[in-house]
């Protein structure tokens, strides 16, 4: 099916200042760097190795860019960033158009045996049913009760943000693509494309679209958000010309 030109998304423009600002330029301390991040780096300092902004730019775009495809055409978009200061950034993004999740742990198995992973949401529902029905939770003791709280809790904390996944996404969008390592692994194996940003310590080879830069700072963590969220919303205005589809892989 045709995809709205590129001339036609009104993408948010990406300025070298503002990601000297947010400080996306900083990569992580020589002694930890992986060699074949060398193309995206501009050079060290202080033992910290610089990306290469102008690359960041360009690369940035084109993550953009399927992005905003992907939410033209319907697409689900998973957002993963399981370290404490993507949490509230990633369950953002996903609340935008109804996408989904995972903010706390990645659970092996969430895209490769989604048997396992459906039989936990089944159960999760069933919990809040029993819960909501004052008939039959009146039986329980506190404890019981207690118990089966923290149980409908923990469920919630690892699956709440895919409940309503219902099979494999259209793409992922990592945060830290070293930490959720074995997210990206999974995606790789089922054919789903990839966003991620790339910081120096990280391999570029598993990522479809890298964007280079640092993943630790939240200034930097927020600039992304904002640039994705204006994508987004701008995307948002094109599924009624580009109704439901198959949305194409880049494979």
């Amino acid at each position: 099916m045709e995809v709205e030109p590129e001339d036609k998304m009104n993408l948010p423009e990406i300025k070298i200042e503002d990601l000297l600002e947010s400080g996306v330029h900083f990569g992580h301390n020589v002694r930890r760097w992986n060699p074949k991040m060398n193309q995206y780096i501009y050079g060290v300092r202080k033992n910290i190795h610089i990306f290469d902004l102008r690359i960041t730019v360009d690369l940035l775009n084109n993550a953009l860019i399927k992005i905003h495809e992907t939410i033209s055409r319907s697409g689900k978009i998973l957002f993963v960033g399981t370290k404490k200061q993507c949490e509230d950034t990633v369950k953002e993004l996903a609340s935008i158009k109804n996408n989904f999740f995972v903010n706390k742990r990645w659970l092996g198995g969430t895209l490769t045996n989604w048997n396992t992973i459906s039989n936990s949401i089944k159960r999760l529902e069933e919990i809040e049913n029993f819960l909501n029905d004052e008939s039959s939770s009146r039986n329980l003791s506190k404890k019981e009760l207690l118990d089966i709280s923290r149980e409908r809790q923990k469920l919630d904390l690892n699956i709440g943000g895919i409940r309503k996944l219902n099979g494999k996404p259209d793409l992922l969008v990592v945060f830290d693509v070293v930490k959720d390592r074995i997210a990206v692994l999974e995606a790789k194996k089922l054919n789903i494309p990839v966003v991620g940003i790339v910081d120096s310590n990280a391999d570029p080879d598993l990522i479809d679209y890298v964007i280079p830069g640092n993943d630790d700072a939240l200034r930097s963590i927020n600039l992304y958000k904002k640039y994705f969220i204006e994508t987004i919303e701008d995307a948002s205005n094109f599924e009624d010309i580009n109704p439901k589809d198959e949305v194409s892989k880049d494979k």
